[in-house]
Formats: C-alpha cells, sequence, structure tokens
C-alpha cells in the first residue's frame, strides 16, 4: 500500500462537492477532455476556440465585443484586466464587496494602480449612492473605471449591476464599468450588452463547469479603445497582441486543448438544458439551501452572512456561526464522516463562516444529500439547529415543482 492510500482511504460511493469552486464536473466534459491534444495547426483548434468564445458571448449576451482567454485563473483574469486598462499612477475605483473585491484592489495596488475604495458592510451588497457619490467628486476624471464583483463568493452577495450602470451614467463620469463575473456566470442571467458593462472578467471552474485553469475577459469597443491608449507594458496578458488569429496568437503561445475541449463541451450542455431553465434551476437550489439555513436559525447557532435576503447569491450561502463553534469542525465532520465537502470561510470571514456551494451541475436530489449531510454533522457535534433543515427543504422544492 502507498504512503498516500494509507493517508487516505477508500470510501465508497460519491463524495459530494459543494464548494462555490471547483463546482462539480459533468461527465460530458470529462469525456471531452480525454480526447488527445492535436497539431497546433489543426483547423479543429481554431474551431474549438471559436466555440468557446461564440459559447461565451451568448451567455454574456454581448454581440461585438472581444474575448480573450487564458491559461489562468480567475487572479489571472484579474491580473489582464488592469494591465491591459491602468497603467501606474491611473485610479480606478473598486466599490468593497468583501473579500474578492479588496483582493482585487491589493492586486491593483501592487502593479502601480491608484485605488479608491468604497466602504464594506458586511452582510450588505455595494451601495450604488457611494460610488455615485465618489464619481462625483472625481471632476478631473482621474478615475479610469469601476471594478465590480458581480457575487463576492466569500460572503455569498450579489449587487445590482444594473442599479450601480445607473448610478455611473447619473454622474456623467465616463470610468469604464468592469465586473468580475467569475462566481455569477452560467447561475444567474447577466446582460453585458443591454446593461452597459465595458469589461468583464471570468473562470471556468464555476457555473462553466470546468475545471480551474481558463480564465477570460471580454471587452467592448470602449473598453479596447482605453486599451489602445494605455501605455502600461505587457506581453502575455495583452489584448492587443492576442486579438483574433490563430489559436497560438490568440493564446500567446500553445492553448490548453483540453480545458477547451470540456469548455465547448459545457457550453453545449448549458445550451441543451435553454439557459433559462439553467437560471430557474439555480434558483430553486439555492432556495432550497436558503430554507434549510432559515430553519437551522432557529436556534440562534447560526445565520445568513448576507442580510438583504434580494442579494443573497444562487451560486453558494455563506453561513455565519454563533462564537464558540468552530465551523472548521463542522466542515472535517461533514466531509469525513458523511462525505460532504463544502467551503470555509475566506479572509476576514475565516473561522467564522462555513459556505454550501450550489451552482453548477447539480440537481436537487444532490443539493438534497448535502443539506442533509451538514444537518447530521451539526447534530453529530451536538450543535442545536432542529431537525427541520431537510423538510424544509424538501417542502420548498416541492412548492417550487409544483
Amino acid at each position: 500500500m502507498t504512503s498516500s492510500a494509507a493517508a487516505f482511504p477508500y470510501f465508497p460511493g460519491v463524495r459530494l462537492l459543494h464548494s462555490p469552486g471547483p463546482s462539480n464536473v459533468p461527465k460530458a466534459v470529462l469525456d471531452a477532455m480525454t480526447k488527445q491534444p492535436m497539431d497546433m495547426g489543426d483547423p479543429r483548434v481554431d474551431a474549438c476556440v471559436d466555440a468557446c468564445e461564440s459559447g461565451l458571448k451568448k451567455l454574456l449576451k454581448t454581440q461585438a465585443a472581444d474575448v480573450f482567454f487564458y491559461a489562468a485563473n480567475g487572479h489571472g483574469a484579474w491580473e489582464a484586466m488592469i494591465v491591459n486598462l491602468l497603467a501606474p499612477g491611473q485610479k480606478v475605483l473598486i466599490p468593497g464587496t468583501g473579500h474578492f473585491s479588496e483582493s482585487w484592489a491589493i492586486m491593483a495596488e501592487a502593479m502601480g494602480a491608484i485605488v479608491v475604495r468604497t466602504p464594506f458592510h458586511e452582510g450588505y451588497p455595494i451601495d450604488p449612492d457611494a460610488v455615485a457619490q465618489i464619481l462625483r467628486a472625481d471632476t478631473q476624471h482621474e478615475i479610469v473605471a469601476v471594478f465590480t464583483v458581480h457575487t463576492d463568493t466569500a460572503s455569498s452577495t450579489t449587487s445590482d449591476i444594473p442599479a450601480l450602470r445607473r448610478a455611473i451614467d447619473a454622474t456623467g463620469h465616463p470610468a469604464l464599468f468592469v465586473v468580475d463575473v467569475v462566481a455569477s456566470l452560467g447561475a444567474i442571467p447577466f446582460d453585458m450588452d443591454q446593461w452597459g458593462v465595458n469589461a468583464v472578467i471570468g473562470a471556468s471552474q464555476k457555473g462553466l463547469m470546468v475545471p480551474p485553469g481558463v480564465g477570460f475577459c471580454v471587452a467592448d469597443a470602449r473598453a479596447m479603445q482605453v486599451c489602445e491608449k494605455n501605455p502600461a507594458p505587457r506581453f502575455y496578458w495583452d489584448w492587443l497582441r492576442r486579438r483574433k488569429g490563430p489559436s497560438y496568437s490568440r493564446f500567446c503561445g500553445t492553448a490548453p486543448q483540453n480545458l477547451l475541449f470540456g469548455m465547448e463541451a459545457a457550453f453545449e450542455l448549458l445550451a441543451r438544458e435553454g439557459v433559462e431553465t439553467v437560471y430557474a434551476r439555480h434558483r430553486a437550489l439555492a432556495g432550497a439551501v436558503r430554507a434549510a439555513v432559515q430553519s437551522w436559525s432557529q436556534a440562534g447557532n447560526l445565520d445568513f452572512l448576507c442580510k438583504v435576503p434580494s442579494a443573497r447569491s444562487d451560486s453558494v450561502t455563506a453561513i455565519v456561526v454563533k462564537p464558540g463553534i468552530d465551523p472548521e469542525l463542522i466542515r472535517k465532520t461533514a466531509r469525513e464522516k458523511f462525505q460532504v465537502m463544502v467551503a470555509g470561510g475566506l479572509g476576514p470571514f475565516a473561522g467564522r463562516v462555513f459556505r454550501i456551494g450550489h451552482l453548477g451541475d447539480l440537481n436537487p436530489a444532490m443539493i438534497l444529500g448535502c443539506i442533509a449531510g451538514v444537518e447530521a454533522a451539526m447534530q453529530s457535534l451536538g450543535i442545536e439547529v432542529g431537525d427541520r433543515g431537510v423538510r424544509s427543504a424538501v417542502e420548498y422544492l416541492s412548492k417550487d415543482a409544483g
């Protein structure tokens, strides 16, 4: 027996994955990824990249924007957005949403940008008035862009993108409107053109149901104009070098073919299900989790981190526990005793929160299994949460199906 086999013994069945990313990968995607890679000059490679670009544009609802894929995670796509739109010393407004807005801000500062922040209020989405106030005060129009996280995975809070666009427009400020859709795309509707979003960043491992490894930026004509005038030095991330051309040019080298094979298959699955059906499924599964959490919260030992019901994410639910309760022990028990993997708290929420992911390739049976495993873990640890969490989720799904 190998040392790893001794450390990680076999367990029967399937260990349910309910992190908010990586998410569950469909078999059709896994199968597509087993194909033999091709010569870079094989026309099927370019056809696959074209299919992925087309699928992404349809999901984002954009007609003419340019798509740039990277062999990177979401953080790589953040850096690509920064270096293409901002030169050192230029200003960017990053509204506070918690861990991920702050992480993006720290990265921008590390690359020489001057970051203006709105305050983060735990449990609440971005305040459009706070964004408007800062832009009105910027009478010299030094702020180049507003970098916005649509769904902050750490806090499970989703902000109102159309409301933020209206707030920006009301000021008359020319700043670009840039949105991080890493945790929202494929789980809730997004309309890049209709909502007036100039650029987005995202990644493969959440609602797109593909393993980590492909990040992307999508930029409209205004964003491309800013990119063309931006003097910041760049090479690998440069949109201008990657624009159009064969796959070798579009990836600044060899494309991650097998991940792209999987992504093409994932877009086919989304199209077969129908995106409106996909969104309805996510609403239902999220509602079931929220019904369970609401039931568990009656005992006073845990609650929703997001305080605004309408802002609670359809991708993930962050659950804050009462002081003295260890969320990491809940996770460990759920994983090792009940074969359910949920996520922990990030950044300011570490040691205070556990998170249930409910996005991607999931169905009601899977979400009920997750809820049952988490409820059983808490009960086995003596944490009072009642015994109606699963029942509440079942009732919600039964009513939703009716």
